[in-house]
């Protein structure tokens, strides 16, 4: 059941909060909603200092209400934390919407917990009370950790390419990784004749060269011969495809330091990403590698 205004969102939030202890009030200095929870001691002997408890022993929540989850939504949240640490966003979860952020509720959550906000979801229902679901409440510290493995990786993809082939933000296109412009040099070495993957290997400062040839993943390469390989009309039609980024690579006469550079780096690279893995020929899947760093 879909919410027309966010003031439906009001009174299943409110019940919310005052069975847990607070006490609700509405549209307070623009605040959709405040709850407060008095901390009072239940001992006899302190029930004096109980009835003088200071403000500060007051727990205060402001929460700010949206029909759909919004950047307007989420920077009002962050500006109600200088009024009060404590700020709850609550969205309806409507589901039956198929929209992008109805959808990406996780990844919103980790968000709001990156930020101290708190969020909650409410579920209408025709013929019974509404639901309510806290993801996370103010201040809960972010689940996501750092992943080493993705930054070594990213490093990685960084150093083994040659230049900048691609435009930032491009989309529906095919984009320049490292694992391709190294089977487009290969290819490059290819148009001039068949040749063993050891030669290929040290005319183009690819190490693996065998082990992508064997792979062919983009179909530019055929065995000619045992330990010999020749470029397919794919990797022919590849070359012309990409000839303006072949034609800023150094040329014969300059690339030396290039190359021993290019050679070095990847061999940094790859030491430091398997320093204890002993090398295996890849076949079949075991061998395929991602798609994005394809």
């Amino acid at each position: 059941m879909a919410v027309k205004e966010e003031a439906e969102l009001y009174e299943p939030v409110k019940r919310y909060f005052e069975a847990q202890g607070y006490e609700v009030k509405s549209e307070v200095l623009h605040c959709d909603l405040v709850a407060v929870k008095r901390n009072l001691y239940t001992d006899a002997d302190e029930a004096g200092y109980a009835q003088a408890a200071p403000e500060s022993s007051e727990e205060i929540i402001i929460v700010e209400m949206k029909r759909t989850f919004n950047l307007a939504l989420l920077l009002q949240g962050v500006e109600r934390l200088r009024m009060n640490p404590l700020v709850t966003l609550v969205v309806e979860r409507n589901r039956k919407k198929s929209g992008a952020v109805n959808q990406r509720f996780g990844e919103i959550t980790e968000l709001c917990r990156m930020l101290g906000l708190g969020l909650m979801t409410v579920t209408l229902f025709k013929t019974k009370p509404a639901l309510i679901e806290l993801l996370c409440e103010p201040g809960d510290p972010p689940r996501a950790r750092y992943r080493a493995k993705r930054h070594d990786r990213l490093l990685r993809e960084f150093r083994e390419r040659s230049g900048d082939y691609n435009v930032g933000g491009s989309t529906k296109r095919k984009l320049m990784t490292a694992y391709r412009e190294k089977c487009l040099r290969l290819a490059d070495a290819l148009r001039h004749g068949p040749s063993s993957p050891a030669s290929l290997a040290r005319r183009t400062a690819v190490p693996k060269a065998g082990d992508m040839l064997r792979t062919n993943y983009y179909r530019w390469f055929e065995r000619a011969e045992r330990g010999v390989y020749r470029l397919t009309a794919a990797g022919q039609t590849a070359l012309a495809e990409h000839a303006d980024i072949i034609a800023r690579w150094p040329k014969a006469g300059d690339a030396g330091a290039a190359v021993a550079e290019t050679a070095a780096g990847q061999a940094t690279a790859a030491a430091a990403d398997e320093p204890s893995k002993p090398k295996r020929r890849p076949s079949g899947k075991a061998g395929a590698k991602r798609s994005s760093d394809l």
